[in-house]
């Protein structure tokens, strides 16, 4: 009763999603993204989610996220993406995490780690096959394999690369960042390789032996066409206040809208505070019974005013339903309102909603606060 909204997070649809991608990409194996805090919905809850559905390989994007996950999953090894910083080596080793090593400094850097504890480490290579992000570029590649004692330091788990538009299959980008990346794995034969995120799970072709998974995970579209995910999330707002106001009559901050007729306008306790962003002033939606209602006037820190005045009257009263994400209205929509994508509205939902987890087969105990939220 004291949070302006509520959002369920379904475990059973997590789990679900993840066995989908697991049919789709077999015989390679799927490894869950659970960077930015499980994409918001809490990293150890959806880690051991995944983990009771089958999933052996975790990805993080920072250190910091890894060191704080890794006591929830047991074994099952943490990665992470963006590699290490300097200075990050030891606390990286101690804790048992496994970066991915995006250039020759953080080889050199980790293989020095190594040296000095006179043991092999873990690693995952990530080379750049096209986006220009992460990833060793040519040049680094090819002085890194000029440096066999370099890497004999490393237990090379996989090589890797990303697809800059995996969530397009007909994009010609796909083939040449696939030719890429078989020419290089070429130059590192026996190590297990890694290409696809969740776009590229649904391209039709192979899949090499690991697929990251994220966005699918969640319930977004993976890719162009219909999306085959089940929504893992909703969003319930209530209405705190009912007014009546003329025609002529100015609404929100700046008073950007302004009324043509009697209007009948509902006040939601959500705002750019809670994560709905403030571009859906005049442009985005709700839902209340089934049926669509304009957010009017800016989106305010902490409140979203509705033109309700088409919604039968016995739908309307304080503490009444709204949905903002559900049945009538998937992330994916609300990303197309505010000109953005799912993972944007996914990860800046507000740590001040009323979270209510729907358990899934294999979650033995309910969560604690703790595993719901591990802070990066």
């Amino acid at each position: 009763m004291a949070a302006g909204a509520r959002l369920t997070i379904d475990l059973a649809a997590l789990a679900a999603n993840y066995r989908t991608l697991c049919a789709q990409v077999a015989p390679a194996r799927v490894g869950g993204v659970v960077k930015a805090d499980g994409y918001g919905l809490g990293a150890a809850l959806v880690a051991r989610t995944l983990i009771a559905a089958g999933c052996e390989h975790l990805f993080v994007a920072l250190q910091g996220e890894a060191e704080a996950l890794i006591p929830h999953v047991g074994p099952v090894p943490v990665y992470i993406l963006n590699g290490l910083l300097p200075g990050g080596e030891e606390a990286c080793a101690q804790a048992g995490a496994i970066p991915v090593l995006n250039s020759l400094d953080q080889a050199r850097r980790w293989g020095a780690e190594a040296e000095r504890l006179g043991r092999r480490l873990p690693a995952v290579l990530q080379v750049d096959t096209g986006m220009s992000r992460m990833g060793l570029p040519p040049e680094e590649i090819d002085a890194l394999l000029a440096r066999p004692e370099l890497l004999a330091r490393f237990d090379m788990r996989w090589l890797i690369s990303h697809l800059a538009c995996g969530d397009d299959p007909a994009d010609p980008a796909n083939g040449a960042q696939e030719a890429r990346f078989r020419a290089i794995a070429a130059r590192f034969p026996d190590v297990p390789l890694a290409l696809d995120n969740s776009g590229g799970a649904f391209q039709s072709r192979g899949h090499f032996n690991l697929v990251r998974a994220g966005i699918a995970l969640y319930g977004g579209t993976p890719s162009t066409g219909p999306n085959p995910m089940r929504a893992v999330v909703a969003l319930e707002a209530r209405i705190a206040q009912l007014r009546t106001i003329p025609a002529g009559t100015g609404v929100g901050y700046g008073l950007t809208f302004q009324t043509t007729r009697e209007t009948r306008i509902a006040t939601i306790p959500v705002g750019y505070a809670d994560g709905w962003p403030r571009c859906l002033g005049n442009r985005g939606s709700a839902f209340i019974a089934g049926t669509r209602v304009p957010v009017v006037g800016r989106v305010s820190m902490d409140s979203i005013t509705l033109d309700v005045t088409d919604i039968a009257p016995e739908h309307l009263y304080p503490g009444a339903p709204v949905e903002l994400i559900g049945p009538h209205q998937t992330i994916d929509a609300v990303a197309a309102d505010a000109g953005t994508i799912s993972y944007e509205i996914l990860t800046q939902l507000s740590r001040r909603y009323e979270r209510v987890v729907l358990p899934a087969p294999g979650l033995t105990s309910p969560p604690t606060p703790e595993q719901r939220s591990i802070p990066a």
